[in-house]
C-alpha cells in the first residue's frame, strides 16, 4: 500500500536539493568577493572546478528524485476503505463484525464511565473484548488495552455490605435509621434477614454483637421510601 505522504516527502527532498545548490553558489560567491584581487587564476579555476562537480552531483540527485516523484504519481493510491477492507480480510472478519464490536466497546465504555453494575462484570466483558482479534485494529487497540482498563482500575466500588457493632440502647429500627446505613427505620427487616443466624428475636439484640448491614438496591430503596411516605401512625387514644 502506497500513501500520498510519500510524494510529499520526495517533493521536500527535491526542494531541499535545489536550495542546497543556490546556497553553495551564494557561499562561494561571497568568499570570492571577499578575497577580491588576492585570488590567483589557479585559485579561481580550482573553485570553479569544485562548484561544477557539486552542481553535477546535485543535478543528478534532482533528476533521480524527479523520477521517483513521477513514479509515485503514476502509482495507484489505495483508498482508506480499501486498506481497511484488506485488514478485515487478514483478520478474517467483516465490516458488520467490526460495527458490532464497536457497539460493544461503546456500551462497556458507558457502563464504566457511569460505574453501572458490578465492577467485576465490566472487567469480565473487557477481558473478552481484549481476546477478540478485532481489538488489534488501530481504532480499538489503545482504547481496549489502555484507556478502558485505566478507567476501570480507577473505579472504586462501594462494599456490598458493612459490619456494625451493637452498642447499649440499640435496636434494629434505630440502626436502620442511622444516616450512614439506610436513613430509614422501616428497612430494619433487611438487617434482620441478613443476620438471622445471630438474631433469634428481632426485639432482642445485645451489645457487642456484630451485624452485617447489606447495601440496598435502588429498587429496595424505593420500596422502603414508599412505605415510610405512606405510613400513618395510629391515633393517640
Amino acid at each position: 500500500m502506497v500513501y500520498k505522504k510519500e510524494i510529499g516527502v520526495n517533493f521536500m527532498k527535491l526542494n531541499k536539493s535545489v536550495l542546497s545548490i543556490f546556497a553553495l553558489l551564494l557561499f562561494f560567491s561571497a568568499n570570492i568577493l571577499a578575497q577580491g584581487v588576492e585570488m590567483t587564476v589557479e585559485g579561481w579555476e580550482a573553485k570553479m572546478k569544485s562548484l561544477k562537480a557539486q552542481k553535477i552531483s546535485l543535478t543528478s540527485e534532482i533528476a533521480s528524485l524527479k523520477t521517483d516523484v513521477n513514479n509515485l504519481r503514476n502509482t495507484k493510491v489505495e483508498s482508506y476503505e480499501d486498506c481497511m477492507n484488506k485488514l478485515y480480510t487478514i483478520l478474517g472478519v467483516t465490516a458488520a463484525d467490526v460495527d458490532n464490536f464497536r457497539v460493544a466497546v461503546n456500551q462497556l465504555d458507558g457502563r464504566i464511565a457511569g460505574q453501572d453494575g458490578p465492577k467485576i462484570d465490566s472487567q469480565k466483558d473487557l477481558d473478552l473484548l481484549k481476546l477478540n482479534k478485532i481489538s488489534a485494529l488501530p481504532e480499538f487497540y489503545e482504547r481496549d488495552n489502555s484507556t478502558l482498563q485505566r478507567d476501570l482500575d480507577a473505579w472504586i466500588e462501594e462494599p456490598t455490605e458493612i459490619d456494625y457493632t451493637v452498642v447499649r440502647g440499640d435496636n434494629l429500627w434505630n440502626i436502620a435509621k442511622k444516616s450512614q446505613h439506610y436513613g430509614n427505620g422501616f428497612a430494619w427487616t433487611m438487617i434482620y434477614k441478613a443476620n438471622r443466624d445471630k438474631i433469634k428475636d428481632p426485639d432482642l439484640i445485645y451489645p457487642k454483637q456484630v451485624f452485617k448491614i447489606p447495601k440496598l438496591t435502588e429498587e429496595e430503596k424505593a420500596k422502603y421510601d414508599k412505605i415510610r411516605r405512606n405510613y400513618k401512625p395510629a391515633p393517640v387514644q
